[in-house]
């Protein structure tokens, strides 16, 4: 596998039951973990309730304009990488509909080959979209810490009535004093002033 040691949760809804085992087998095969297997799209969206999966894997149709709209869902909810299976002479009108979501589609009969190609893509694509996740989260954190910091100097500047230079030298320099980061700097402030 491409991402060793990495095991990827994925939801398999098919209606077939052929399908869904050749899938299964192939999946476990890769390292796919855990493998949960439903037949309709109101049983997958009942799954995903509780839990989110880094693949989903529907074998059209299962109700085709459903399988289409829950398809576009569940890759705009930005962490799930979707493969659509679909029948051969669908895919280019299906691809359309939902190649501007993200949607993967792949056409059915297809080999055990391309199904492994197509998983590969898959790990390919999550791992891209974890490394946004991240930065994401990265990003958060840090306008976090600029919130806390500009409502440090706010309480310096309105309690002690210095001016925002003075507050901002102010946090900086008692962070070092106290060996301790401008952040936790200024929840101290914040939690003495507030």
């Amino acid at each position: 596998m491409v991402f060793d040691g990495r095991a990827y949760s994925v939801l398999i809804v098919s209606s077939s039951e052929k399908i869904t085992s050749s899938l299964t087998s192939l999946l476990g095969e890769t390292g796919h973990d855990p493998i949960v297997r439903v037949g309709s799209t109101a049983a997958a969206k009942r799954e995903m309730i509780d839990r989110s999966y880094d693949m989903i894997i529907v074998n059209s149709p299962v109700g085709d304009d459903a399988a289409i709209r829950f398809s576009i869902d569940c890759a705009d909810n930005k962490s799930s990488v979707v493969l659509m299976l679909v029948k051969a002479e669908n895919e280019e009108e299906i691809e359309e509909k939902t190649a501007p979501f993200g949607v993967l589609t792949l056409a059915k009969p297809t080999s055990s080959q391309m199904l492994a190609t197509a998983f590969r893509w898959m790990a390919s694509v999550r791992e891209r979209l974890r490394s946004f996740e991240t930065r994401a989260l990265s990003l958060e954190d840090k306008m976090s810490q600029i919130r806390a910091v500009n409502r440090a100097k706010l309480l310096l500047i309105e309690n002690l009535g210095m001016t925002e230079d003075q507050a901002h030298h102010y946090l900086e320099r008692h962070a070092m004093d106290m060996c301790i980061s401008k952040l936790e700097c200024a929840q101290e402030i914040i939690k003495k002033y507030s």
